[in-house]
């Protein structure tokens, strides 16, 4: 049967349970993160609500959007009455939700502080299920010019082209760099292999005058900063 039976159609629901109703009268802040994910699926099931159903897909994902956001298209369907096309639906408005944090972080006008290093890195490697090495280049501003990823995969000092990361920094006129790279473990602990890299990398540049100012660890939500620890040496 189809899950759109008209006792749980969003048009038949009570004014309380109209999420784009809700929206449209009293804005998108009014809405709880179920609420709005419902407005995307349009109906549940004979037995629940669109509202009710998005509760408790969100409930499995610990009522985080970033949970939520990994969950595949076969993961969400498991859930009744979600079908292909409602799955498609959820996963893509998540995807756009990850790419304008990503674009906000972007706009950034100067990297001040490691908290500032987090929000611009944080959507682009912690939630990766591998481990990748990255590099900005700060003009005499402290504003990000480029950033560049270094190397995918385990972190060891032979994947670090010393070489290749000065002579961007030379041809971007970069007088200043931060290295990060995600720990999908979630352990923030730096590894004597990071350490390694980090000492490497801030001997080789001072050799052109060019600063390394720090090096963070990142996860999902949290990060550690080689300098707010007093680690860069």
């Amino acid at each position: 049967m189809s899950d759109k039976s008209p006792s749980f159609s969003i048009k038949n629901w009570s004014n309380d349970d109209q999420p784009r109703e809700k929206l449209r009268d009293k804005g998108k802040t009014a809405l709880s993160d179920a609420e709005l994910i419902a407005i995307l699926i349009g109906s549940g099931n004979r037995e629940e609500s669109a509202v009710a159903l998005c509760k408790r897909i969100y409930a499995s994902a610990n009522h985080s959007l970033n949970a939520l956001g990994k969950l595949s298209i076969k993961q969400l369907m498991e859930f009744k009455g979600i079908g292909e096309a409602k799955a498609i639906t959820i996963v893509a408005a998540l995807e756009l939700g990850r790419r304008r944090r990503v674009e906000e972080a972007l706009q950034l006008e100067k990297i001040n502080s490691s908290q500032s290093v987090f929000e611009v890195m944080q959507p682009i490697i912690g939630d990766l299920p591998h481990e990748e090495f990255w590099i900005l280049y700060l003009n005499n501003s402290n504003k990000v010019i480029q950033k560049n990823q270094l190397s995918k995969g385990g972190i060891t000092g032979t994947l670090v082209d010393v070489r290749l990361v000065l002579k961007t920094a030379l041809e971007v006129g970069a007088i200043a760099l931060i290295l990060c790279h995600n720990h999908p473990s979630g352990t923030l602990k730096p590894s004597r292999a990071d350490k390694d890299i980090t000492q490497k990398l801030t001997v080789a540049a001072k050799s052109l005058d060019i600063s390394v100012l720090d090096h963070l660890i990142i996860t999902e939500n949290a990060y550690y900063s080689f300098a707010d620890e007093n680690e860069m040496g």
